[in-house]
């Protein structure tokens, strides 16, 4: 599970670096693109938030393999998570 964490991390860190690139509402990018990794296909992911980019193969496998973790988890886990999310991006446009 530690190596999904980290390329979890690291998938954020480099769509937060594009997202800030664009000059795209980060927090919205970021819902799309969770909420879609959390329930959507891979298909979904490439059409809609990550439509704009050209994402090569080896990022395609690195999203496969992290989607796949994620449809392991329990359902109620991916709530759990869906929860926190909008909890913590929630607490960010108030501040």
């Amino acid at each position: 599970m530690k190596g999904s964490s980290a390329l979890l991390l690291a998938a954020l860190a480099l769509l937060g670096t594009c997202g800030l690139a664009t000059g795209e509402d980060n927090n919205e990018f970021f819902m799309d693109f969770l909420q879609t990794l959390l329930v959507g296909s891979p298909e979904e992911l490439y059409e809609g938030p990550l439509g704009q980019y050209d994402v090569n193969a080896d990022a395609k496998a690195a999203l496969a393999e992290l989607k796949s973790c994620i449809d392991s988890m329990q359902p109620m886990h991916k709530a759990e998570m869906v929860k926190l999310l909008v909890q913590v991006l929630g607490s960010e446009e108030g501040a």
